[in-house]
Formats: C-alpha cells, structure tokens, sequence
C-alpha cells in the first residue's frame, strides 16, 4: 500500500445497515408513542378552539407551546398549522413568532420548505 494511496473504508456487510436500522428503529419506538399520544391528546382542544373561534390567549398560546414539540410528526406538524391559521386572526406578531419558534426547533431551510409553516395572509376587504 503507497503511503499517498487515499485511505479506503471497508465495506460493510448489508447485514449491518440492516442491524442498525431494527435498532435505531427500535430505540426511538417509544419516542414516536409518546409523540403520538401526546397529539391525541392534543386534537381535540385544538378541534374545539378552532369550532369555537376561541379568543382565550392563555390557552391557545399554551396549546402552541405543547404542540411545538409535537410538529416533528406530520400529524403534529398538521395540528400546529391549525391553530396558527386559527392564531394569526387574533395577534399576527405572536404567531409569526411561533412559526419562527418553529423553524428555529426543527431547522426548517430552504430546502424544507414546502413542508415548513407558512404564516397565512389574511383575505383581502
């Protein structure tokens, strides 16, 4: 072997990618519960404040606040965009200031998106 010669890895067995995954997969199992459970809890207070055109701040922002660590699930991600649609209505500033909570917690760029919060304009009068 010429000391000048790049190193080369060695290749690994496809059974070791396949190990790895059923672990990673199996490690985060719980994680992806609690997440899921928590969303469940979630839906239904979102559901009623958004039916209800709920103007209690505390709450919403404290729904929010919950569901920023949620929104790394399409399902939570889906229950957040609600409820700042519902939010923007009544204070633009503090929800804008949720979807850059957002961005910052998850790295949403560029590239993401389209995936990605977007603050909703109001229609026109």
């Amino acid at each position: 072997m010429n000391p000048q010669d790049p190193p080369h890895a060695s290749p690994l067995d496809p059974g070791t990618y396949v190990d790895l995954l059923n672990a990673l997969s199996t490690a985060i199992s719980p994680l992806q519960m609690l997440h899921q459970k928590a969303i469940e809890a979630l839906k239904p207070s979102v559901q009623d404040m958004v039916r209800s055109g709920s103007r209690d701040v505390q709450r919403i922002e404290h729904t929010l606040d919950q569901l920023l660590n949620h929104a790394c699930t399409p399902e939570g991600l889906t229950l957040f965009k609600t409820l700042c649609r519902h939010y923007w209505a009544i204070d633009q500033e503090a929800t804008a200031s949720y979807v850059q909570a957002y961005r910052e917690m998850w790295a949403v760029d560029e590239q993401n998106e389209s995936e990605a919060v977007h603050i909703p304009h109001p229609p026109a009068t």
